[in-house]
């Protein structure tokens, strides 16, 4: 059997099945069940968070024989054939390479067509900050005032790029990036229903590499996997992401703390020579000092966080040993070191004199001089 990607299998089929958006799923829901309906939406956020996922739920549950509190019942016919792919219903339009002004001329000749065996025709046009400025000027007045039986939704993920006359023609709805918690919860689910055994840790570092991306999060899930042969370890996990445990973290940042200059240098030349990608590991420290001002400032610092428990408590002894002042000196070091790092010729010592100048005291601007 052909092997279907994780985020296409599980892509959820109703509002109840979405993660992370609720503020947005339940007013379309609360539209859709008082048939007070828009004609033209707009939905922007990061990627890969919903917002074609939610378009085509909704497209469906405007034109459901039997909608559920607003969302399709996914049983009747409408639903059904709505559900495939090539449905006329259903317009899905790539803006990226359908983006000049005679591609819009021709969404427009269309709309006047009555949907067929539906109640609308619900055009979903995907990057729409990528049409064109005569492009733009071509959707307005159809945009404005469009048939009666057509539903117009825009997805973008730069909405600052969309004019304003567009933006207020349209229903907004913002995005938002999906916690770490949700992302987990959702990765035990997957796991469990395709059969593959995990450790807990192990899911807190993929909804993490995720970044609040449900797609993404089920990408580095499905390389996991393939890598794990169904058996998702957090050691599987820290080698397939090149990312840092935990404990070598904390270790570093207890010599930064001492200012231990040789423990640096050692660990620095402990980590060349197992072949350690050095610029994801200065991105590592950035978030590891970002995280050690989380536990130091915030009343509830682990409803952010979300690590192990026997790893908060770690957090919170090294962050009772750096100053906030200090953390923050490390974030700014280490966050401008990255790509600097991807194209020096000498990794290694950049990494050793940006560590020992952020320990000692010197400015980054100094840091780098050296």
């Amino acid at each position: 059997m052909e092997h279907q990607a994780l985020y296409r299998k599980y892509r959820p089929k109703n509002f109840e099945d979405v993660i992370g958006q609720e503020h947005i799923t339940k007013a379309l829901a609360n539209q859709v069940a008082s048939g007070k309906l828009g004609h033209a939406y707009l939905f922007t956020g990061s990627r890969g968070i919903g917002k074609t996922s939610i378009a085509r739920i909704f497209a469906k549950a405007v034109n459901c024989e039997n909608n559920h509190n607003g969302s399709p019942c996914g049983e009747c016919e409408v639903c059904k054939r709505l559900d495939g792919e090539s449905d006329i219903n259903i317009i899905e339009i790539d803006a990226a390479s359908n983006n000049r002004v005679d591609d819009v001329r021709e969404i427009r000749e269309k709309v006047k067509f009555m949907p067929v065996g539906a109640k609308y025709k619900v055009y979903i046009i995907d990057e729409v900050h990528m049409l064109t400025d005569s492009a733009f000027n071509a959707l307005l007045k159809t945009l404005e005032e469009p048939p009666a039986h057509v539903i117009f939704i825009l997805a973008t993920t730069e909405v600052h790029k969309l004019p304003a006359t567009i933006l207020s023609r349209c229903v907004r709805f913002d995005f938002r990036l999906v916690s770490v918690v949700e992302l987990t919860k959702l990765l035990a689910k997957i796991f469990s229903e395709e059969g593959v055994k995990y450790e807990e840790d192990a899911l807190r570092l993929i909804a993490s590499a995720g970044e609040g991306s449900v797609r993404d999060t089920l990408s580095i899930a499905d390389c996991v996997i393939s890598y794990s042969e169904n058996i998702v370890t957090k050691d599987n996990v820290l080698k397939v992401l090149g990312t840092t445990d935990y404990d070598l973290l904390l270790r570093f940042y207890d010599l930064m703390a001492d200012k231990d200059i040789g423990g640096v240098l050692s660990f620095v030349d402990e980590l060349d020579k197992t072949g350690k990608n050095l610029s994801v590991f200065v991105r590592e420290l950035s978030k590891h000092a970002r995280n050690l001002l989380v536990v130091s400032s915030c009343e509830r610092p682990n409803e952010i966080l979300n690590l192990p428990e026997e790893v908060f408590e770690k957090y919170k002894v090294q962050a009772s040993k750096l100053e906030e002042k200090k953390l923050l000196s490390f974030m700014q070091v280490f966050a401008g070191a990255e790509n600097e790092l991807r194209y020096t010729l000498s990794p290694r010592l950049l990494l050793e004199t940006l560590s020992l100048s952020a320990m000692l005291g010197d400015s980054v601007e100094n840091a780098k001089k050296n």
